[in-house]
């Protein structure tokens, strides 16, 4: 060994003696024994650390301590570089950082350290009860979302295909994270399952966690109220394959978004498998943080598309021959001529047919099907997006959308903000932190208020009422 090598080799290793007394000793494993001094030049001294995103963790969570060791050991103008090697692919990326101020920006507005010192026996779950053991952990998927079920066509081959190879390799695969999104009732929740089905059925060792958004946010919630803020992130940081479902309705919620950031980061990282699910790709979502987009877009995104002709006759052929019934081809093909917009909605119109045939004992013809779709279509009202809602609304008073976001008093741009609000709230399942954050990057607060203003100006304001049941009546088409 020269001695250009003992000295570098051994600065590193000295600053590691005092790393090792100063972070706990999961956090030393996880962050500090992967690195590899390089070389030192002067003042400088350079790591190789394994991503991007390792990097990144260094500098949120360990600046202070790498700051101190290093200026104890080269000098008060002592630099850090970092060599980002991933794999075998050599690429060397530079991030020189300098320490000879406390003016730093990268010292100021860090986010909170992620803590990994619990151990696992203490670790509290928040779906079983406290001191269960890891492999007991109810991965809260359903049975019947397996692959097997789920008919692959033109409109979602992509999605299948990475997910499937996600499932025989979890963690291993180029697809980390997977994103798959869609609109409602495409099979984005049942693809996702999938993956965890399968993880299960090959590595049984592994845990495996399926959680909707929303679930995320209100067990968040309840950890901080009681103070348990620690055990749920050491909780999310011991899963295999977490399985996220609906991040879109993270929009708006800043902690709850900070959080999923460090819990994300310490997975990614650790070789663990991340699988989401959203309404639209990380480019169009509106009021997440964009550090956590761009994480979103480490992986593979892939969309599935509203199923053709073929894929639904296929999707009500394996529903009748899974539950053992028998259907004349000529009403199949009429539901899936007429049903066209997503799975669910296909698969209604079946049971709705077949409850109406053993109900009233009327043998299943091409009458029965139209009288039942006839009622099914009438009756079912379109799912509306917010987007659609803000674009008709702006239509009307023939203003831009790009205008609602715009810091103005004017009356009519803040009327068409309000009553898209107010249309938003009644007509569509997102969360009012979700509405704000895309129509204007309100708050929740904000949509309340505009939805109070609406809803009074409804009833005293003869013209205003009148918008409105204009407006409802477009919305409705």
């Amino acid at each position: 060994m020269s001695q250009m090598q003992k000295d570098y080799t051994s600065v590193w290793n000295n600053c590691l003696t005092i790393i090792r007394d100063n972070v706990p000793p999961i956090s030393f494993k996880t962050w500090f024994e992967p690195i590899v001094p390089v070389r030192i030049d002067e003042n400088i001294l350079t790591i190789q650390v394994p991503s991007p995103f390792f990097y990144e963790y260094l500098e949120e969570q360990y600046i202070d301590i790498l700051r101190k060791t290093l200026r104890k050991e080269i000098g008060p103008e002592a630099k850090l570089e970092y060599s980002v090697v991933m794999g075998n692919n050599y690429a060397n990326k530079p991030y020189t950082v300098k320490y000879p101020t406390n003016n730093n920006p990268k010292l100021q507005n860090r986010p909170v350290a992620i803590p990994l010192q619990a151990e696992e026996k203490t670790i509290k779950n928040p779906f079983i009860i406290p001191g269960i053991q890891k492999l007991q952990i109810d991965p809260q998927l359903k049975p019947e979302n397996t692959f097997e079920n789920f008919v692959e066509g033109e409109c979602n081959r992509l999605a299948r295909s990475a997910a499937f190879a996600v499932a025989q390799n979890p963690g291993g695969t180029a697809f980390n994270p997977l994103m798959i999104y869609g609109n409602s009732g495409l099979g984005k929740t049942h693809l996702a399952q999938a993956v965890g089905i399968e993880v299960k059925q090959r590595y049984p060792e592994k845990v495996v966690l399926y959680v909707n958004a929303n679930k995320f946010q209100t067990q968040f919630a309840e950890a901080t109220r009681n103070n348990n803020r620690n055990d749920f992130l050491n909780f999310y940081q011991m899963i295999d394959v977490l399985i996220l479902d609906d991040v879109q309705e993270f929009a708006g919620k800043e902690k709850t978004q900070e959080t999923f950031f460090h819990i994300f980061n310490h997975l990614h990282q650790t070789g663990k498998q991340l699988i989401l699910t959203s309404d639209k790709p990380p480019i169009e979502l509106k009021g997440l943080e964009q550090r956590l987009l761009s994480r979103f877009k480490w992986g593979l995104t892939a969309d599935l598309q509203v199923p053709g002709f073929e894929t639904r006759m296929a999707i009500l052929k394996n529903k009748i021959y899974k539950d053992g019934i028998e259907m004349p081809d000529d009403v199949l093909e009429y539901i899936a001529y007429h049903i066209c917009t997503n799975v669910r909605e296909l698969e209604g119109a079946l049971i709705s047919l077949l409850a109406q045939s053993m109900l009233n004992k009327k043998e299943i013809t091409i009458d029965l099907a139209q009288e039942m779709i006839n009622k099914l279509v009438k009756s079912s009202q379109r799912e509306l997006s917010v987007d659609f809602i803000v674009k008709v609304v702006c239509d009307y008073f023939n203003v831009k959308p790009d205008s609602l976001y715009a810091k103005t008093r004017k009356r009519e741009i803040v009327q068409a903000r309000h009553i898209a609000m107010y249309f938003s709230k009644s007509m569509t399942k997102a969360s009012l932190a979700s509405i704000g954050a895309q129509i204007g990057k309100k708050d929740h607060a904000t949509v309340l208020h505009a939805c109070k203003t609406v809803g009074n100006l409804k009833e005293t304001d003869r013209s205003f009422h009148q918008y409105l049941e204009d407006i409802e009546k477009k919305l409705k088409l």
